[in-house]
């Protein structure tokens, strides 16, 4: 999984979220009950094969990538304990917080800054923008309607609304929600983690599904502190980036 120059739907695809895909499913199949009851617990050998995968991905990755996959990693950490072990808003199935979670977080961040600069997404951004935002509503409606996920929908709402006012950052965070959808009903689906029947199994007027169809919208707080952190560490060159934005928007403006 890597930045790729793909011209193409599937190959921009394929290279980068099909990548993370694959390795969700095989590496949430491990640690599955369906594991546990037919062969043994193997959370261990699921641990060290993330190790792996994550190794392989930041040595490939720019220096930015790298940065920023460590920092969703000590990020991940810190949420993971917090929300899992603190606050009881999910369970994981040995109820502990798996060590290939964090490094998982970080894979899926890659896969999708690696999908939305592939040539493929840059030049066809509205389209897929379009598409991805009908998916989503779709996948939100679907869980209302048969699993009465109002505590998902509610935060699909919240996560659309918000974006409406990002242009900028809408492509990578509708990507993100697909990333995170698929993520979540393959764990759930294959019991490595559930959800409880509402809202932090504590707020009885937001039902919520096994997973949430709009948990994305919390995910999004990993991408805001990484950053956040990434700007304070590059205060000189971030500046002069946006300089440069400035620049390009004021020759757009004049050349229209």
């Amino acid at each position: 999984m890597s930045a790729v120059t793909s011209q193409t739907f599937f190959s921009a695809f394929f290279k980068t979220l099909g990548v993370l895909f694959f390795y969700i499913f095989f590496g949430l199949l491990i640690d599955s009950v369906f594991m546990v009851e037919n062969y043994q617990d193997l959370q261990w050998f699921a641990n060290w094969l993330m190790v792996v995968i994550f190794s392989i991905t930041f040595f490939k990755g720019s220096p930015r990538i790298k940065e920023q996959m460590l920092y969703i990693v000590l990020i991940a950490i810190i949420v993971e304990y917090t929300f899992s072990i603190g606050t009881g808003m999910y369970t994981y199935r040995l109820e502990n917080v798996p060590h290939y979670i964090p490094m998982g977080h970080a894979l899926v961040y890659a896969a999708v800054i690696y999908f939305t600069k592939t040539p493929y997404a840059k030049n066809n951004k509205r389209f897929l923008e379009k598409v991805f935002t009908l998916l989503i509503i779709v996948i939100a409606t679907t869980f209302l309607i048969f699993k009465n996920d109002v505590f998902g929908f509610v935060l699909t709402i919240a996560t659309l609304l918000i974006l409406r006012k990002k242009p900028r950052e809408r492509m990578f965070y509708l990507t993100m929600f697909i990333a995170v959808s698929y993520l979540e009903i393959v764990g759930t689906a294959f019991e490595c983690w559930w959800w409880p029947t509402t809202a932090w199994d504590n707020i009885p007027f937001l039902p919520s599904a096994n997973p949430p169809s709009g948990i994305s919208f919390f995910y999004f707080g990993f991408d805001l502190v990484t950053l956040w952190l990434y700007k304070k560490r590059h205060k000189i060159a971030w500046r002069r980036m946006k300089n440069i934005r400035k620049m390009r928007l004021q020759t757009l403006k004049i050349v229209n």
